[in-house]
């Protein structure tokens, strides 16, 4: 297993069966009141639990659904997975769903046009059971510790254990509030022996959520024995960023600003930027940039249940080194949008000739229609330097797979691009992957998903400061972040021999990258301006992180956003519009309508589950 001994991996062997000692604790599934309606089967009682042994089984159960997945979970878990990577990044315009027209249809198609989104959808239905399994889990962390009666659990050893238990519950409905906002929230008091499981969903439950991270930050130490264990300064981040969804920016500013001077991960380490792709190396997570990570693993036994089954699709679908599944593919927006201008700025301006931001007017040059044998020479346009770490291009080094192939390596409805950030070094495949399953051959990968990163906090104190009126302090903190794309030593280099990827790489720049910092135009321009440059660097920066969708929703008026109602839906139909100018059968019929598709639509299965309880989000 990768670094069993340092990662707080918080999965056992066997399809999450948790073995403690003498304990065999089978942890099981919830959702908010499709299984909470009957004592949970497979769950030892509480009195069984009530030692320190039994209350880490729990929490281990509970830390392990942060992948985003569990042996058995209904439905699908492309769906569930963590990165989001349907809902944050399909759904909106950072990629396509990718492989042929129908595959994973209708429910994939639905969620990248979003025309004739159901409610019946098996991406969502899994995405709310595995979320509010999670969110059960930490609660029976909570429910266990007063039932110690040992002394294993008193003090501060049972506090932190609920402090812990509290964190996870404040991610768990995180996730769950950020693809529905309205969303029951549901703690340790909610159990069938109380018979109280029907919860409604009378609006945001934003409030309860920061009382979760808030009680984390009062209890939980700054360092941790184990790496993926959130810490106070994981705490802190993760309140600061429930402040800028609920728009509290004035509470959120101080927070992030204590954690960009003082934070450090779990480890000890100080947070800091480190060389951009290490965040995406299984042999180097954990680093100095990772707040909070979902920690995955591979080679324990488990036959691939604890690696990143939600992104075993998004891997090339030819001409390479897995053998499916061309899923996930980059969009020509996002490539588009690192294109830079003669200072090296990003080129986000509307043009009031097309409607599109000024890098969307012409697709940046690429082998579109090209046959695999032809030639082809990448394009000399200058570009942003985070682009070849985020998508894979035809011509540019593939980390140390070689030449990327390009259009012949994507798979049905053909695009010119491939995603990169969640695929493993080929040198480094038998540490770092397994087959999920019995078909996908190296498709399980050790990369962690950052859930929270460095570069996060520093952009969402960015932001924080233009809606507080210190845009100069904004400018600063993007140039923080924009600083590390403009050092060549973190750049994608050519190889030293192109027939051996392996064998390292050149000095030499794989494409011409120019990236320029801020020199007064947050000011000069105005806030409003400057909001526009905090969400491209967001862009750039999170490309196929699974966070577009978001972004752009936590600004729209629909959700209190100060960008107005309406906004999602203009950037998202502009999208639509010049991307559809290459024939794409999904996306050509895609229709973002405002005051609808900014929430995805509550599962209609628990809301026949919990008896009117669960009112429906408007429009489905």
């Amino acid at each position: 297993m990768i670094n069993k001994k340092t990662n707080f991996v918080m999965k056992k062997l066997n399809y999450k069966i948790l073995a403690l000692g003498s304990i065999i604790l089978f942890t099981a599934g919830y959702s908010c009141k499709k299984i909470l309606n009957s004592t949970p089967a497979g769950v030892l009682a509480g009195s069984t639990l009530a030692n320190k042994a039994g209350v880490d089984g729990l929490l281990i159960g509970a830390y392990s659904l942060l992948d985003g997945y569990y042996q058995g979970q209904p439905g699908t878990n492309y769906g569930s997975g963590i990165s989001n990577w349907t809902y944050g990044g399909v759904g909106a315009d950072d990629a396509y769903k990718g492989s042929t027209t129908t595959d994973q249809g209708p429910d994939l198609p639905e969620i990248e046009s979003h025309v004739n989104m159901n409610s019946n959808n098996i991406y969502i239905e899994s995405k709310w059971q595995v979320s509010y399994a999670g969110v059960q889990r930490a609660n029976n962390v909570i429910q266990e510790v007063p039932l110690v009666t040992d002394g294993s659990e008193a003090g501060a050893v049972g506090q932190n254990a609920i402090a812990e238990a509290r964190f996870l519950r404040g991610v768990y409905h995180f996730e769950l509030a950020k693809i529905w906002r309205n969303v029951p929230y549901v703690d340790e008091t909610i159990t069938y022996a109380a018979g109280n499981l029907n919860v409604p969903n009378p609006g945001p439950i934003w409030d309860k959520i920061e009382a979760d991270f808030a009680f984390a930050m009062t209890v939980l130490p700054k360092t941790q024995s184990m790496a993926g264990r959130a810490n106070y300064y994981a705490a802190e981040a993760f309140l600061a960023k429930a402040y800028l969804y609920d728009h509290k920016y004035a509470q959120a500013l101080p927070l992030l600003t204590d954690c960009i001077n003082n934070g450090v991960t779990a480890s000890g380490a100080k947070y800091a930027l480190e060389p951009f792709n290490n965040n995406f190396n299984a042999a180097t997570k954990n680093g100095p940039e990772s707040v909070f990570a979902a920690q995955m693993s591979v080679n324990d036994g488990s036959n691939g249940q604890n690696d990143d089954a939600g992104d075993v699709l998004n891997f090339p679908g030819g001409g390479t080194y897995t053998s499916c599944c061309g899923f996930n593919v980059p969009s020509y927006n996002l490539a588009n949008s690192y294109k830079v201008d003669a200072n090296g700025l990003p080129m986000f301006a509307i043009d009031p000739a097309t409607g599109f931001p000024t890098y969307n007017d012409v697709n940046l040059i690429n082998d579109h229609g090209i046959a695999a044998g032809a030639a082809f020479t990448p394009t000399t346009e200058a570009i942003d330097s985070r682009l070849d770490w985020t998508v894979g291009r035809r011509g540019i080094p593939y980390l140390d797979w070689g030449l990327c192939g390009g259009e012949p390596w994507t798979r049905g409805d053909l695009v010119p691009y491939t995603p990169k950030k969640n695929v493993f070094y080929e040198a480094a495949a038998a540490s770092t992957t397994d087959n999920y399953g019995t078909w996908a051959t190296n498709q399980g990968s050790a990369n962690n998903y950052n859930i929270i990163r460095f570069a996060d906090v520093i952009l969402w104190r960015a932001e924080c400061e233009v809606q507080t009126g210190a845009l100069a302090a904004a400018e600063a903190d993007v140039n923080l972040v924009r600083a590390r794309a403009a050092d060549p030593t973190g750049w994608v280099h050519t190889y030293i021999d192109v027939t051996k990827p392996q064998g390292g790489y050149t000095n030499t720049p794989a494409a011409n990258y120019h990236v320029g910092l801020y020199s007064g135009q947050f000011t000069a321009n105005g806030a409003a301006w400057a909001m526009a440059a905090v969400m491209c660097e967001r862009q750039l920066e999170f490309g196929m992180e699974g966070q577009r969708f978001f972004d752009l929703q936590r600004q729209d008026g629909v959700t209190g956003g100060p960008l107005g109602a309406g906004y999602m839906a203009g950037v998202l139909n502009s999208y639509y519009k010049a991307d559809n100018r290459i024939a794409n059968p999904v996306l050509t019929s895609a229709k973002f309508v405002a005051g609808r598709d900014e929430l995805y639509p509550i599962p209609n299965p628990e809301i026949q589950a919990e008896n009117g309880k669960l009112t429906q989000n408007k429009g489905y």
